[in-house]
């Protein structure tokens, strides 16, 4: 199973229950603030977030569109929890910038964490909401038959292209690339800026490092697509050379295949913005994408049949870029440095030898200091920035090879599962498509804290604050495998329940659902892995230096998936697949998390591994309270509901009670606002 967040939902039916792990996350978010921080939710209302680990104040840049909101930072604070650090306790502290009227209200960075996460898991929440109404439509509308295979054959184009142009690859390369040009923009002073507008010059970092690389992009891009476009019939041969039907699957995949050149497009805006702080925009796209397909399937799909979805999902890659261009637009026009992306303090721990700073930083370090010399900075201004030449350097190239290469064999999963269920009766594929988008909502939600938290634990390391990024780390590891294991237990419990709920209308029949559901409890085994290394491929490359083992581990763990898929098809046929994907990805995982000390972030492996052990154990008892509670109820709606609640309670007592980590912050997340109202009742 792949890490296909693109490829997630919209708001379904209203007999639809929302995913079973939503109320785990919104704790586990508010548990990122410590055991006194407010609630996240009032991130809701703001349009941008300030990069993590800064000070953060409410209020609205230049060129905005009225009322729109912007948490920006105001200078580094102390991690929650970390010495130093208020741990959401006490109140802000007060304090005045440089060319700001007035005073700002620092928040913690653990407020932030949370109110960030927050406020990405809920748009990624929507955007997989949507991503199943748009499954829900392709069943009500094809069903579960040829027509249907032959688009999910031609849908392995944008899931390959999500994850390599959207989440890894791009962000892993451009986030940094980007953070280094900032820290830049925020070391010239004002007279370089002020004599740059003199002499209509554009030396702005950020600008630069946009002018060296879209382009190139623009190019490659484009010239990718219409290859695949000319070489469609050849690539359905290789995906999928037991179908019945190739023609379809062809015309389908010409039309996914523009989702390379709007997909690498919204990549590119996506890392941008991130490093920017800005997390809405980039956090929108699925959801633009999804009702870009669901509109166009439902305009024509009456005369065109499934080609309908291949032409949405071309709409909706328009509508990743258009949904994100604004608000890039404003950062990359705005003059005055984003405060808070300074470079670290001279007094900062150093580095180590075996964590090497990019010379980037150092460059940036040193620009700073030295900024009030004209001389200097006259220099300066008339040499490429480090962060505009970066990517085109053997030093970049060494970075994006490991990188390119750890993306594409993780998708890789994707072709293997189409290429051993192509031989199997009609609706095989179709049966494995649904059951893994129901299957990875929680794996897509728990990795949404990873996603904020990455420029936190980039950043330590590039100071050289091993210790810091470690508790950073083993806090986000053992917050997301809490969502992952809430939910897994819960699709594994009520899985024919929530099938029946979600497809089973029109040309999807309880056939359908019964296979259906029979697959994605075996998907769910494999849901921890999948979330693991999703998190830990971060760490790896948090340190900007080009490392191979991700990709080897991943390599290792796709060769065990296609032995044993090819083995266990014939014994168990959809669910033989299914299964090999859990054992594959259980091996990159293990690999990954007992190298990760020596490697990257030096966490405790022995005490991690522990934890999530205990959570594992939770989540099997868990898991056979739901199922008896979803047997007992006779409506699917009320039984999955039930078994949600159910499972959510079990855990997290389980889980308490064998000392778990982290279990004890959410518990106290949860109990804080009953605490608030006894406590207020006591006082009147």
């Amino acid at each position: 199973m792949s890490d296909t967040r693109h490829s997630l939902p919209a708001v379904p039916p209203p007999s639809t229950p929302p995913p079973p792990d939503t109320t785990a996350s919104a704790a586990a978010a508010a548990a990122l603030t410590g055991a006194g921080a407010a609630a996240p939710g009032a991130a809701a209302a703001s349009g941008t977030v300030a990069p993590a680990g800064t000070a953060s104040a409410v209020t609205a840049p230049a060129g905005a569109a009225p009322g729109t909101a912007v948490l920006e930072p105001a200078g580094p604070t102390p991690e929650s929890g970390e010495p130093g650090g208020s741990g959401g306790r006490g109140k802000p502290e007060e304090h005045r910038e440089s060319g700001e009227p007035g005073g700002r209200a620092a928040l913690s960075s653990g407020r932030f964490l949370a109110r960030a996460a927050f406020l990405t898991a809920a748009l990624t929440a929507a955007g997989s909401l949507l991503g199943l109404l748009r499954d829900q439509t392709i069943a009500h509308l094809y069903g579960a038959g040829p027509d249907t295979d032959a688009f999910l054959v031609a849908w392995t184009v944008p899931e390959v292209a999500a994850t390599l142009l959207i989440e890894d690859a791009m962000a892993l390369i451009l986030v940094p690339a980007f953070s280094l040009a900032l820290a830049r923009r925020a070391a010239r002073s004002p007279q370089d800026r002020a004599r740059d507008l003199a002499q209509d010059l554009d030396l702005d970092p950020v600008r630069q490092l946009t002018r060296a690389t879209l382009p190139r992009l623009f190019l490659a891009l484009s010239a990718c697509a219409a290859l695949l476009i000319a070489l469609a019939p050849w690539a359905v041969a290789v995906l999928a050379p037991g179908l019945p039907e190739p023609r379809l699957a062809v015309d389908c995949t010409r039309l996914t295949a523009t989702s390379i050149f709007t997909y690498g497009v919204a990549g590119y805006c996506s890392a941008a913005l991130r490093a920017h702080g800005s997390f809405v925009a980039p956090a929108a796209i699925y959801v633009a994408s999804n009702v870009g397909i669901i509109s166009t399937m439902l305009l024509a799909g009456a005369e065109a049949g499934v080609l309908a979805a291949g032409a949405g999902v071309a709409v909706g890659g328009v509508m990743m870029v258009l949904i994100q261009l604004p608000t890039l637009w404003n950062r990359l026009t705005e003059r005055r440095p984003v405060s808070g992306l300074e470079p670290a303090p001279a007094s900062a721990t150093p580095a180590p030898a075996s964590v090497p700073v990019p010379a980037t930083a150092t460059a940036t370090a040193t620009a700073s200091a030295s900024a009030s010399a004209s001389a200097s900075a006259s220099v300066a201004e008339t040499t490429p920035t480090p962060a505009a030449t970066s990517l085109a350097s053997p030093v970049a190239l060494g970075l994006l090879v490991p990188v390119v290469a750890f993306a594409l064999s993780r998708q890789s999963q994707v072709l293997v599962e189409r290429f051993l269920a192509a031989p199997l009766p009609a609706g095989a594929i179709s049966h494995l498509n649904y059951a893994q988008k129901v299957a990875q909502i929680p794996m897509t939600l728990s990795l949404m804290l990873c996603t904020v938290t990455f420029p936190v634990v980039a950043r330590a390391m590039a100071a050289g604050e091993t210790d810091r990024a470690r508790r950073r780390v083993e806090r986000d590891l053992a917050l997301a495998g809490i969502i992952v294991l809430i939910g897994a237990a819960t699709v594994i419990s009520c899985a024919p329940q929530i099938i029946e709920v979600l497809f089973q209308r029109g040309e999807f029949h309880p056939a359908d659902t019964a296979a259906t559901a029979a697959v994605m409890r075996v998907y769910a085994l494999g849901l921890l892995g999948h979330t693991l290394v999703g998190a830990l491929v971060r760490c790896y490359f948090s340190a900007a230096r080009p490392l191979w083992f991700p990709a080897l581990a991943m390599t290792a763990g796709l060769a065990l998936t296609g032995g044993a898929g090819a083995l266990l098809v014939g014994v168990w046929g959809v669910r033989g697949i299914a299964a090999a994907n859990a054992l594959g990805i259980a091996l990159t995982a293990v690999l990954m998390l007992g190298a990760l000390h020596r490697h990257s972030v030096p966490v405790r492996t022995r005490h991690m591994t522990g934890g999530l052990v205990k959570l594992s154990a939770a989540a099997a008892a868990a898991t056979g309270s739901g199922w008896l509670c979803a047997a007992l109820l006779p409506s699917p709606v009320l039984a999955t509901l039930s078994a949600g609640l159910v499972v959510t309670a079990v855990f997290l007592v389980i889980a308490y009670a064998l000392k778990a980590p982290e279990t004890d912050s959410i518990l106290r997340s949860l109990a804080r606002p009953f605490s608030r109202k006894l406590a207020d009742a006591r006082s009147r």
